[in-house]
């Protein structure tokens, strides 16, 4: 009767402290340059090193600009955030891929097409966006600056177990629905919070018919609906993109692996704490209209009128309406757009870039658009490059920048002016998420490359 989040989280318990935490072991942990430096003086201040140096990866993705890295970063407090980590892992005898390195990018992108990341483990990560890697079947959700502490210092976690939820989605997406805009609609149903205290399981037809990419997507959202992670069995998908990675098993091993991984299921008689069920039928292209991803409606829909929003929830809706410079009940079709912004843990994959190609080939840029096309790591950009995806996007006017987590959060170069409007494929959409005084409108790939050649905010099933 087991889940198998239960079967994953049982593998790896330590001890479980009597009317407390389970100590959980924990397989992988990944660093970057935000919130690993005080992790790091915890450990000197205490005299002691990593217990298990070669599970711990790090990489600089958020302060790193997408222009010009082979120069010095500009920015102060960038250039001492990403120095230190590189310093604090040469202390540390960590494996440190910096800016330049072959092997860069958002953590959440490059731990997945390494093979860092594999069915069965657990993973951590001072990031709440973790939650990607659970994709390939396992269990990965965010720690805080502290616990990163605790994982560096004993490879370890103290835990209070997640009640466990099936989220199952059957039949065929339509036409230019991807995996965002499932995502979009189940934060759309379950809200923001919806999911609080969950770890959530996808499953169904349509779910298992999402490409590797679509899933990694998909995971990387579960956070959005308040849950501490998401994940999706392993199948013939996850090991066909898992095989040849330069850190999965070879050989022998591989085969051991996936002998193993296949036993990686929930139990036909499992028994959930909360189970969803859905029609791929119900999904459209999405776009959202507020100040947190689960405000948003079909492209072609109407923002909810304010007697349509829960009493204790109108307050915050016209405030968010107010800021966003939209009226309840009104379409956002049509309206005009000032960026574009293709990247981000979410969305910032091959495939993300090969959909956005697609769809502009042969047409133009809208003059009044900024579009920043930036790959989530440097393996995407090789293969950008490689597909002659470059050629294509170039011809229509737009430049694909370095890799970085970019325009997603306001903590490099790539911010969104005060009052303009970005169509992002980003997972946030707070107030100045992408810049103070920005206004942040989350959707899919295709959603984003109908807006930029457009100008105006397009259902992509008309091009």
């Amino acid at each position: 009767m087991n889940t198998l989040f239960d079967k994953i989280w049982d593998q790896h318990v330590v001890q479980q402290i009597p009317d407390g935490p389970t100590q959980l072991d924990i397989y992988r942990l990944y660093c970057h340059e935000v919130t690993s430096p005080q992790a790091f003086d915890g450990l000197r201040k205490r005299g002691i090193k990593c217990f298990r140096p070669n599970q711990i990866f790090c990489m600089p993705d958020h302060n790193t600009p997408t222009h010009d890295q082979d120069k010095p970063i500009a920015d102060p407090i960038s250039k001492h955030q990403v120095d230190t980590l590189e310093k604090n892992c040469k202390e540390f005898g960590l494996s440190h891929w910096g800016m330049m390195s072959p092997d860069n990018g958002i953590i959440h992108v490059v731990g997945p097409e390494k093979g860092l990341s594999l069915p069965g483990m657990t993973i951590v990560c001072g990031d709440s966006h973790t939650s990607t890697h659970g994709a390939v079947g396992a269990v990965a959700f965010g720690i805080g600056t502290s616990e990163v502490e605790m994982v560096m210092s004993s490879q370890c976690i103290m835990q209070q177990k997640p009640k466990s939820m099936r989220i199952t989605i059957d039949g065929t997406l339509g036409k230019c629905v991807t995996a965002k805009d499932v995502a979009l609609f189940l934060m759309s149903k379950l809200t923001t919070s919806g999911a609080t205290g969950y770890f959530v399981e996808y499953a169904g037809s349509a779910i298992r018919g999402l490409s590797m990419e679509g899933r990694l997507t998909l995971c990387n959202l579960s956070i959005e609906m308040g849950a501490r992670g998401g994940f999706i069995a392993p199948d013939e998908v996850t090991f066909a993109y898992l095989k040849d990675k330069p850190y999965s098993p070879k050989g022998d091993d591989w085969d051991k692996a996936v002998e193993y991984w296949k036993t990686l299921r929930s139990s036909d008689d499992a028994v959930f704490d909360k189970e969803l069920t859905y029609s791929a039928d119900e999904i459209s292209p999405r776009i959202t209209y507020g100040t947190n991803p689960g405000m948003g409606i079909a492209i072609d829909g109407n923002i909810p009128n304010v007697e349509d929003i829960d009493e204790s929830s109108r307050a915050g809706f016209k405030k968010s309406l107010q800021y966003m410079g939209f009226e309840a009940g009104e379409k956002l079709l049509g309206k005009d757009i000032d960026y574009v912004f293709l990247g981000a843990c979410t969305n910032g994959r091959i495939e993300d870039f090969r959909a956005f190609a697609a769809m502009v080939n042969g047409k133009q840029k809208a003059a009044s658009v900024t579009a920043w096309l930036v790959p989530g790591s440097w393996a995407v950009y090789r293969q950008i490059e490689a597909e002659g995806i470059d050629k294509i996007l170039h011809a229509s006017g737009f430049e694909v920048r370095q890799p970085g987590c970019s325009a997603c959060l306001g903590m490099n170069d790539d911010k969104v002016p005060a009052g303009k409007y970005c169509v992002s494929t980003s997972n946030r959409n707070f107030e100045g998420r992408q810049g103070p005084g920005s206004r942040t409108l989350l959707c899919s790939p295709l959603v984003a490359a109908a807006a930029a050649i457009t100008g105006k905010i397009t259902d992509p099933r008309e091009l």
